[in-house]
């Protein structure tokens, strides 16, 4: 009850001080700049407009990590989101993996109750239905928004923590562009990327390569990589457009299991891909788009065995897909109002067995369910002062039968440079195959997850946009959480886990000059039944310098209360300080260093993971 109250006391004081510090300021130096996201709602939308927090991270943010994984900036930049990792590069599957996320206390191990979206449409494994980490590279965002809190009336199942959209590379400037970098470091680590770019007249086209590799900072923990990604598009007119994309990549890696216990012949084969075709229109008064998209993986994994055993006679292996159709169309009914509409339907599954050394197999699993849903969504300006929004999702699993989700919000402007958010809305998740029909703890009974979650958001722009800062608090209830409980003497998965979470973030940006940028993030989580990969305290504070020919960047990180074990409990808490540099020595050609770790600090995300100390990458960057 202290902390709470230490909290709430620190919160209010940091709101009155900037209340003071604005009370001379002129209404005419605050000018509107709108952000505009299409991930808290279908259309685009100016983000102050919206009931939800979203947290933007724009293509320059990415360029100038210098890491051919998203991962690492989303974790840095978003408060309440933290992504767990084992190594200098790769996340690998299956036990020993890491890349596992979590949004206020909400994602799970592995990673189901967080949507992960490429271009508006899911990606996960169709069997086990967790996003697979190693599949979201650098090289395929234009730019990332991130829903902190339920997206489940516009994105159906796992999106009951958030949701992840990565949005893909766009070429809006005529003729052709490319660029290439190349970076080698510890461990015999190697980033390579290389990308082009053309467009003519309404013929726009992106082809994006990667390979990556390292030796690991630990015997056994190879990672190897190559990725692709390639998109064509036709604009035929300002208010129609049509695109179709294909993205694969295929991964090797190596667990090399934990310090106190190595595992060996630990490796897995995965092979991950996905094709979407859309069909957009965009006129001034009504938007929308059909999509239709086809995901699919082949996995391979060796479980490998430890000291004083044998080898296994067999492999795992498996494949999975998704099959999708997504149709929204958003129109203004009359002043001030936006009703948005939509359909979705998909059917995933796959195909699961081992293969042993003689030829033989044996069936894990085959199995396909289908997901039908369609969903309303509506806004209202009330004047200048206030908007609503309410929504409506109805769901229909082929095994766990309808679902309605309901969602409510407010945005309200008691200053032109001012805004307040409450948002109430329900997230669900429908179990997994793997749950279900997969491996001894399997039950066909599993009800879908469902939590409630409340949130207080304040947003202020102060100085002529220079200052922008935000503070939020929120409540998540939750019941049906899915765990593995001994059930007349045998594992067994049951509805019986409960979640209750409420925390606090603040996010802080200040431009000193046109050179020089201050940014900073703090999340605070009370969980009541603490969960793996979601730390109590999340500190970020960030520098970035560019002037002339240079640029740099330096930042600390702060992690304190992070679950690496929860049977027996056991916290971990670290300072991670990291830096980057750049100097264009001609038009086209750029030199960069990084550095991860600085301080030399030990530390572990994974329980007996131990994480990599002080390293470093140089390369080079050529722009054509």
């Amino acid at each position: 009850m202290q902390k709470k109250k230490k909290i709430t006391i620190g919160i209010l004081t940091l709101f009155a001080v900037v209340q003071h510090a604005t009370a001379h300021e002129s209404v005419k130096d605050s000018v509107n700049i709108p952000q505009v996201v299409v991930t808290g709602t279908k259309n685009e939308a100016d983000l102050r407009l919206l009931p939800m927090t979203v947290s933007v991270i724009q293509r320059e943010q990415i360029e100038g990590r210098y890491e051919q994984s998203l991962l690492p900036v989303l974790t840095e930049q978003v408060p309440g989101l933290f992504t767990t990792a084992r190594g200098v590069m790769g996340y690998g599957v299956s036990t020993g993996a890491s890349g596992g996320m979590s949004m206020r206390g909400v994602g799970g191990s592995p990673t189901t109750g967080m949507l992960v979206l490429i271009d508006g449409h899911p990606q996960y494994m169709g069997l086990m239905g967790h996003p697979i980490a190693d599949a979201y590279q650098s090289m395929l965002a234009e730019k990332v928004e991130v829903v902190r809190g339920p997206a489940s009336v516009l994105y159906g199942s796992n999106a009951m923590g958030g949701v992840i959209n990565i949005l893909t590379k766009k070429h809006r400037e005529e003729g052709m562009s490319g660029n290439a970098r190349i970076g080698y470091g510890s461990y015999n680590t190697l980033n390579s990327e290389a990308s082009l770019r053309y467009r003519h007249k309404g013929f726009s086209s992106v082809v994006t390569g990667s390979y990556n590799r390292t030796d690991g900072h630990r015997a056994n923990m190879e990672f190897e990589q190559y990725g692709g990604y390639a998109q064509i598009g036709y604009d035929f007119s300002q208010q129609w457009r049509i695109y179709a994309d294909v993205n694969m990549t295929h991964f090797n890696a190596s667990n090399p299991g934990t310090v106190a216990r190595p595992i060996f012949d630990n490796d897995s084969h995965i092979t991950r891909g996905m094709t979407s075709f859309s069909l957009e229109n965009n006129y001034r008064h009504s938007s929308g788009s059909l999509k239709l998209f086809y995901n699919w993986g082949r996995h391979k994994i060796d479980d490998g065995y430890y000291e004083g055993g044998t080898p296994r006679d067999y492999l795992f292996n498996s494949k999975d897909n998704m099959l999708g159709v997504m149709w929204y169309q958003s129109v203004v009914m009359w002043t001030g109002s936006r009703l948005t509409a939509g359909l979705d339907y998909q059917r995933f599954g796959g195909y699961a067995w081992n293969k042993y050394t003689d030829g033989s197999k044996s069936d894990i699993a085959d199995k396909a369910v289908d997901n039908i849903a369609g969903y309303v969504d509506f806004r209202q300006n009330l004047g200048e002062l206030l908007n609503f929004n309410a929504g409506v999702r109805y769901d229909h699993h082929s095994v766990t039968g309808n679902h309605v989700i309901p969602q409510f919000g407010l945005s309200i402007h008691p200053l032109q440079s001012g805004d307040i958010k409450l948002i109430a809305s329900r997230g669900f998740r429908n179990p997994t195959i793997r749950e279900m029909y997969m491996f001894p703890p399997q039950n066909p009974d599993l009800k879908p997850e469902s939590l409630w979650s409340y949130e207080l958001a304040w947003s202020q722009r102060l100085f002529q946009n220079k200052l922008s800062y935000g503070i939020n608090v929120y409540y998540i209830n939750g019941s049906n959480m899915i765990q593995t409980a001994m059930v007349n003497e045998r594992p067994k998965n049951i509805n019986t886990g409960k979640i209750k979470n409420w925390g606090a973030e603040i996010t802080g940006q200040y431009r000193v000059t046109s050179s020089l940028m201050l940014s900073a993030n703090y999340s605070f989580l009370h969980m009541d039944n603490p969960v793996l990969a979601a730390p109590e305290h999340k500190l970020y504070a960030g520098i970035d310098y560019s002037k002339g020919r240079w640029s740099a960047s330096t930042g600390v990180q702060y992690i304190k209360g992070l679950y690496i074990s929860t049977n027996p409990e056991e916290k971990e808490k670290f300072v991670l300080w990291n830096a980057r540099a750049a100097f264009r020595a001609t038009k086209w050609l750029e030199i960069f260093a990084r550095g991860e770790n600085l301080l030399n600090r030990k530390y572990e995300i994974n329980a007996g993971f131990p994480m990599p100390r002080a390293n470093a990458m140089g390369g080079v960057n050529i722009k054509f």
